[in-house]
């Protein structure tokens, strides 16, 4: 029997309606980005270039990161990247450049704020509270002394786990807040910003694992601390001083993990939030439209802002690929439709921004009009950030030896163009002969072909099928795809999208 899949399109309503918010498309400039480039761009004019290729284009805010473990300027309170690891010097060229810059004189964080100013761009600064990249490398050169001289500081002290995140710090703890707020402190004092951003984020657990409910007031009296340290700075400076909080993309996985931003916002701490993947997958089902609900009447005054990273993976464990332009547009639709109208972009900076297929991020944003004017591309990801015993959303992979039921959001539906599902099947035995049919919101489809670039469609896709289907298909919000087999030896979904096209080569 036939299952009939029914329209979701009315789940999520037209959240955005009574928005007053200006659209806002953010930049993240990651704490090594614009240090691994040449040498030779090591200079004040140089770095007032690489702002001005985001001047008279879609990008409203340039959210610039000072630190990780430690800063790419001289801090007094935090070691610097330059700084000795094991008794030697790091030559990295992150290391040497941000010297390089040191030894002339030149603070970039400075330097980008002022010019981003002239340019009508918004300045912030953005702090990673609590990056462990490679800390289970011996005298890795990113990581602290500090760190390495305190395990008991550890979320899980003297961890032996391999675990990045057992390592992380641990926020119950009065020394690490105290030696965190220090950096914040330094940071406000030091430069002139439009904002502060504390990226929850970079990494995602930050309190004793196991106890991160109990202890979320411990992050809720950090921020407490650094809203005042904010307000201070702002009347010195004689403008506000804003504070944004990245943080889960569930409300729900966010206070879970004692990221608590729903109660932030509520008590007044923060200005924006930024509800984001960590990184192994991005994110294309965030709830925005929940976000605003718990916010309440907070809702009209802190902006709930979606990020996105620059890759996607089908399921955990998965292989990530890259976002190309059509994932960007799709997800930015995807959203608007559930109530954002402003976007954040996280790791897309390492794309060649010059390059043709990522220029118009810069040059057309992620506007409607642009939106749906283009090529956009929908895929099954799931949820990569959520505590124990919460559900992530994968959906993938899926067997072929009973139907597979699948929902994927879209923004509005298409008018005209062309609609596919593209389903990509593992390596297995016969999976060149198999024969699948698929059915989007009970309608079948009217085509399907061999795509000839499977690899496109995900690290571990042998082979992609292209079911097209007419517009009327698709349901605004979100659509149920059904895929079926006719028999035979039993294959492996492991990547799933919906596809809108307005006269785009998709192949």
């Amino acid at each position: 029997m036939r299952l009939e899949l029914p329209c979701f399109g009315l789940l999520f309503g037209l959240a955005s309606a009574g928005l007053a918010q200006k659209p806002m498309l953010i930049i993240n400039e990651d704490n090594d980005h614009y240090f691994k480039k040449s040498p030779d761009l090591m200079t004040e004019s140089a770095l007032r270039a690489y702002i001005d290729q985001f001047a008279d284009t879609k990008v409203t805010h340039f959210f610039m990161c000072p630190n990780g473990q430690r800063t790419s300027y001289r801090s007094a309170v935090h070691e610097a990247i330059w700084d000795e690891v094991g008794g030697a010097i790091p030559n990295d060229i992150w290391c040497l450049n941000a010297k390089r810059l040191h030894d002339q004189g030149i603070d970039p964080y400075h330097v980008w704020i002022g010019r981003c100013r002239e340019k009508n761009i918004s300045p912030w600064l953005t702090m990673r509270m609590n990056d462990v990249h490679f800390v289970t490398t011996t005298n890795y050169f990113r990581n602290t002394n500090y760190w390495r001289k305190h395990p008991e500081l550890w979320r899980v002290p003297n961890a032996k786990s391999g675990s990045w995140t057992d390592y992380a710090f641990d926020y119950s703890k009065r020394e690490v807040r105290d030696y965190h707020l220090s950096l914040v402190r330094e940071l406000l004092d030091r430069y002139d910003p439009d904002g502060l951003e504390l990226d929850w984020m970079r990494f995602c657990y930050h309190l004793t694992p196991g106890m991160e409910q109990e202890q979320a007031d411990m992050l809720t009296g950090f921020i407490r601390q650094v809203r005042t340290l904010a307000d201070a700075a702002a009347t010195r400076r004689g403008h506000v001083i804003r504070l944004s909080a990245r943080v889960p993309s569930h409300p729900d996985a966010a206070a879970g993990l004692g990221m608590d931003g729903v109660e932030w916002a509520k008590q007044g701490l923060v200005d924006l939030l930024v509800v984001s993947p960590f990184f192994s997958s991005s994110d294309f089902d965030i709830p925005v439209e929940l976000w605003r609900e718990r916010l309440g009447a907070q809702a009209a005054k802190v902006p709930v802002i979606p990020a996105i990273d620059n890759g996607t993976a089908p399921y955990p464990g998965a292989p990530r690929t890259d976002n190309d332009l059509a994932i960007y547009r799709g997800w930015a639709s995807a959203l608007r439709h559930r109530g954002a109208n402003s976007f954040y972009l996280f790791n897309t900076i390492y794309h060649p921004i010059d390059k043709p297929s990522y220029r118009p991020l810069l040059d057309t944003g992620l506007d409607e009009d642009a939106d749906q004017n283009s090529l956009r591309r929908y895929p099954v990801a799931y949820r990569d950030t959520v505590p124990k015993g919460f559900a992530n959303g994968a959906q993938l992979p899926r067997t072929t030896d009973r139907p597979a039921l699948l929902t994927i959001s879209i923004g509005p539906r298409p008018s005209s163009g062309k609609l596919a599902v593209i389903i990509g099947l593992a390596d297995r035995p016969a999976v060149k002969e198999k024969a699948l049919n698929a059915r989007l919101n009970g309608r079948a489809a009217v085509f399907v072909t061999d795509l000839v670039t499977p690899q496109k469609y995900g690290g571990k896709t042998a082979r992609a099928l292209r079911f097209e289907f007419p517009p009327d298909a698709a349901c605004d919000g979100r659509n149920g795809i059904e895929v079926t087999s006719a028999g035979g030896e039993a294959q492996q979904i492991v990547w799933a999208e919906i596809e809108i096209s307005e006269g785009h080569a998709t192949d």
